[in-house]
């Protein structure tokens, strides 16, 4: 990496994590991108199931001081398109020196090294997403041939607001988290989203280190519309501690809703986020929260906005195709 004096290069560790919150804290704030993480949280995600941290990821210091970072996650699974994602961020302080663009650079190489060991089968592109408000991010990005592909919106809730009372179906009934639910659950999962843009079936592995078992998760609040033992409508929900103490809010994340195909066009999502808003501001929370893609195939952002959710913020999601390892734009 060409890197200005004084700054180093190594690879993240999980000792690291004090210092990514402070640095993700830092961009949240200037980038009004609402991701507020704490240190447990990230070495959480520095802790799921495939990231080699030794290989896949590349922190860059001033000192002591960490001014930036990188990571890469391969696909476990492939269904039409290999998509080797990418996160990264430069503290707001230490932009426009060009460390950004040694990030991506490296990010762009490591991620077509993971394409040609896991999946060079399958058409490769290099993911990454930027939110709205960092336009030298999206920049970076398009300079280097990065296309926008997708658009999310990032919505909230106040819970102060009436919740509309939604009954279920006859023979089928709203019920909580329970870890018996698991299997059943990630079946669910896998089965709603497959017909939804870049993604790929989560092994239970994955599933229960992302979801779960994250200690973020919500069980309590996560409600799921049974038909005898089969989940047919699912809302789990998440609290990031670190969301209040950096704005005040206290808010409960809704972080995946998903029907099986069978059970659509039934109303099962509002009736389960209805009871989601609703036993929310009993247990104290201020606001709901979720992102959504804008051209989701289920109609879920117009679901949304009945429910009274607005959009607060928008990401793009970019991508950079690779052939044969090698990436181009």
């Amino acid at each position: 990496m060409n890197l200005p004096e004084g700054i180093q290069s190594r690879p993240l560790t999980l000792d690291d994590a004090a210092e990514m919150a402070v640095l993700v804290a830092a961009k949240a704030q200037a980038d009004r991108d609402g991701e507020n993480f704490s240190a447990e949280d990230l070495a959480e995600e520095l802790r799921r199931p495939g990231l080699d941290l030794e290989r896949d990821t590349i922190s860059l210091w001033d000192g002591d001081r960490l001014v930036g970072y990188g990571l890469a996650r391969v696909s476990q699974t492939v269904v039409d398109v290999d998509r080797v994602q990418t996160d990264g961020a430069v503290h707001p302080d230490r932009r426009g020196r060009g460390l950004g663009t040694e990030l991506v650079q490296w990010l762009i190489k490591r991620a077509g090294e993971l394409h040609t060991a896991t999946h060079p089968e399958a058409p490769g592109v290099v993911g990454a997403g930027a939110v709205v408000t960092n336009t030298g991010a999206t920049e970076l990005l398009t300079g280097f041939g990065f296309e926008p592909v997708r658009y999310y919106f990032d919505m909230h809730r106040p819970l102060d607001q009436p919740v509309p009372d939604v009954a279920v179906a006859d023979g089928l009934r709203l019920v909580t988290f329970d870890p018996a639910y698991t299997k059943e659950l990630l079946d669910a999962h896998n089965e709603s989203f497959s017909d939804h843009w870049g993604f790929t079936p989560r092994s239970l592995e994955a599933f229960q280190a992302r979801v779960v078992n994250s200690r973020a998760f919500r069980g309590g609040q996560s409600y799921y519309v049974l038909d005898g033992d089969t989940i047919a409508t699912y809302v789990n929900c998440f609290e990031y501690e670190a969301v209040a103490e950096a704005t005040g809010v206290r808010e409960l994340y809704v972080g995946q809703v998903g029907t099986r195909r069978a059970y659509r066009g039934r109303g099962l999502a509002r009736a389960a986020l209805a009871k989601v808003l609703a036993e929310a501001a009993q247990a104290g929370y201020q606001r709901a929260g979720l992102g959504v893609d804008a051209d989701n195939p289920t109609g879920a952002l117009g679901l949304y906005e009945k429910l009274g959710f607005t959009t607060h913020q928008k990401f793009v999601n970019y991508q950079l195709a690779i052939a044969d390892g090698v990436v181009h734009s």
